[in-house]
């Protein structure tokens, strides 16, 4: 007879663990601080001129491939209009776009003056004729 309270008391207590560390796991997410970080986009949009050869465009190519390479920033891509079915609320006119993130505000302003970045700009800066920048903050 005691050997079956000990048992019974012992599943008991086993999906009592169960139950409760369950709960547990369910919660935690609640209080991970990655979570709620937020994130810094930085998209960037290029209106090349007009006159460049396809090897000058495709060199400008070599100006994101350059940035990539930069502290701060993370998982850059960059690409072109895709074409989609013209509307009247979509803009097709620029030649590229590129998109990126950061940490936080501090190092998105410290990238922007990096050397290294103000030496890229000024080298691909004859290449285009219009660029727009819009920086977002993602929760």
């Amino acid at each position: 007879m005691e050997r079956r309270k000990f048992l019974f008391r012992s599943v008991q207590a086993s999906a009592l663990l169960l139950i409760s560390g369950n709960m547990f796991a369910s919660v935690l997410p609640m209080f991970d601080p990655k979570k709620n970080k937020k994130v810094y986009a930085h998209n960037l949009f290029f209106w090349l001129r007009k006159d460049l050869s396809a090897a000058e465009v495709k060199d400008f190519e070599n100006f994101f491939e350059g940035l990539k390479k930069l502290p701060y920033q993370k998982n850059l891509r960059y690409g072109k209009p895709a074409g989609s079915s013209p509307r009247t609320v979509l803009d097709s006119t620029y030649s590229y776009n590129a998109s990126m993130e950061f940490d936080n505000l501090e190092e998105l302003e410290a990238y922007g003056k990096l050397p290294e970045h103000l030496a890229l700009v000024k080298k691909y800066k004859p290449s285009f004729e219009k660029m727009l920048v819009y920086d977002t903050v993602y929760n």
